[in-house]
């Protein structure tokens, strides 16, 4: 009897010993979990989805996490937020490399959004916290997007929008301006919602972080069908007839740089049967032709058989032609476009100046190769950055270019619209990425930057997908993956500047800086509250 007696009290104690353990569990893994699965939501709303309206609900759900939160907390629930969104974002840059890359990638990626948690949590006990916070995010893009070597802005809020209803903001400030308004909807959302569920327990209506809430939903609705009549495909200085030679390549991965000559054939053929087409009259004869990046990985300048190849399609199609070549000078390696007029040869380049780390040259490369050789073997020598916008006169035409992994970053489109581009291409090489969502991602970049600077943009491709976009961000023309294609289209050549071309970095600048604002907002009053509590 004592013994049961004594069994039945211990029962009886543990069982609310455990409870409260069991609960506190529950309370960590549901916010976790959370945000991990609202990082996930994030990247479902990227392409080549067209969902763009789940980064809404994503973030929305990520202020409810992180809401009230200490910094601390914030930091890890952001990580997991980061881990949940960048894995799945960028598998593609381990498709040939293996998951070595990609995981090292995301890891220090995310290490951004873990911070930017951290002042979200900061900031979310501050009145009108989702303009803060909003403004959080824009800043942790901004460094994301610069350090470090030299910033990755793969992931931007604004690169998952080029089908939302926010695009025509990308025009009044380019991609801070229209992804602090898709976020800030987001953490408006959640707090209409959370006022809501409050109003409803209480029955108490605060009215003032009510129709904050709801300005921070509505706000951003309206500046974007404000901001419409800045988007346009109407053209100003005339139009041009182009062709996007899409070539393809021997096979996909890595090791189509060994077959570089077959894919410099196959860009001339294109051309060529192009050409025969325009002789039949079944196509209309462009007034210029556009190359993608590698298609000529053999140096025309050293290599008198590449030259000779590039001659005959130019003659062949009578007008001139950007290659994109890989040139050595001084013994320097420069990924470059190349002017080819049909009868002088070259006569103008362009040099890639946001060259990729880890793809074109390899910081610290010793270390690196100490890890795995195999990875410095990938990229034998560095190339070197050029230093000029790239604007080539065709036909009368002013034609930006914008080199595949420049079209990340803000300032290398904007400085080629400010230098005199009437339109702008991006050449671009794919290939290495097989039939990732990749090509996709990159896309969508070229359909937010067309509205951005209301521009018609060119996307040629080795292997696809290769597009035309107007000025208003619409595809008009697109090839397949991995197949010989030619777009041929008439497209409106622009030179008004929008006033995200006009404002620059400034509205980036004007965000950073309003987090800069709530951060030391919500430091100081936390310290006048631990003295408060002291005293």
């Amino acid at each position: 009897m004592t013994v049961t007696a004594t069994s039945v009290g211990e029962s009886d104690q543990l069982e609310p010993r455990n409870a409260p353990g069991a609960r506190t569990w529950a309370r960590r893994l549901v916010p976790a979990a959370a945000a991990a699965l609202s990082g996930l939501l994030l990247y479902v709303s990227f392409p080549p989805r067209t969902l763009w309206w789940l980064a809404l609900p994503a973030f929305a759900v990520f202020g409810w996490v992180l809401r009230g939160r200490s910094w601390k907390a914030g930091l890890g629930l952001g990580y997991l937020f980061g881990l949940g969104f960048l894995l799945p974002l960028l598998v593609w840059t381990g498709v040939e490399v293996g998951p070595g890359p990609w995981l090292a990638l995301v890891v220090i990626e995310a290490i951004f959004v873990a911070l930017v948690g951290a002042g979200v949590a900061a900031v979310s006990k501050l009145p009108g916290w989702p303009v803060w916070a909003a403004a959080v995010w824009i800043a942790g893009e901004a460094a994301r997007a610069r350090v470090p070597f030299d910033g990755f802005p793969w992931g931007k809020i604004a690169f998952g929008q080029a089908d939302g209803v926010f695009l025509p903001l990308a025009a009044v400030g380019g991609t801070p301006v229209l992804g602090f308004a898709v976020v800030l909807c987001g953490f408006g959302l959640y707090e209409v919602v959370r006022l809501a569920v409050q109003t409803r327990r209480t029955g108490t209506v605060r009215r003032a972080a009510a129709a904050v809430g709801l300005l921070c939903v509505a706000v951003p609705v309206v500046g974007a069908v404000a901001a419409r009549p800045l988007v346009s495909d109407k053209a100003e200085n005339g139009s041009v007839t182009v062709a996007a030679i899409q070539g393809n390549v021997p096979r996909a991965g890595l090791d189509f740089n060994s077959q570089r000559r077959a894919v410099l054939d196959y860009h001339a053929r294109e051309t060529e049967r192009l050409a025969a087409e325009v002789k039949a009259g079944k196509v209309a004869r462009p007034d210029f032709v556009l190359w993608p990046e590698n298609s000529s990985d053999i140096d025309p300048f050293a290599n008198p058989d590449a030259r000779a190849v590039i001659d005959k399609a130019a003659k062949a199609i009578g007008v001139p032609i950007s290659v994109g070549g890989v040139v050595e000078r001084d013994g320097k390696l420069y990924n470059e476009q190349i002017l080819w007029d049909p009868a002088k040869g070259p006569i103008d380049t362009y040099d890639k100046r946001q060259i990729q780390p880890f793809g074109e040259y390899l910081p610290l490369r010793s270390f690196i190769g100490a890890i795995n050789k195999n990875w410095t073997a990938m990229v034998r020598q560095d190339f070197s950055r050029g230093t000029e916008p790239g604007v080539f006169t065709m036909d009368g035409a002013k034609v930006g270019l914008v080199t595949c992994y420049e079209a990340a970053f803000d300032w290398t489109v904007r400085s080629e619209v400010i230098d005199g581009a009437q339109m702008i291409s991006v050449p671009s090489n794919n290939a290495t990425f097989d039939r990732s969502e990749m090509t996709y991602q990159q896309l969508a970049m070229s359909r937010v930057r067309a509205v951005e600077h209301s521009r018609t943009v060119t996307v040629p491709v080795t292997s696809g997908v290769s597009a035309m976009i107007m000025p208003d961000g619409k595809i008009t023309q697109k090839s397949g993956m991995f197949v010989a294609d030619s777009l041929v289209q008439k497209v409106p050549l622009r030179s008004s500047q929008t006033p995200a071309t006009r404002l620059g970095v400034l509205p980036e600048i004007a965000l950073v800086l309003v987090a800069a604002g709530g951060l030391g907002w919500a430091v100081g009053t936390g310290l006048r509250g631990r003295r408060a509590g002291d005293v």
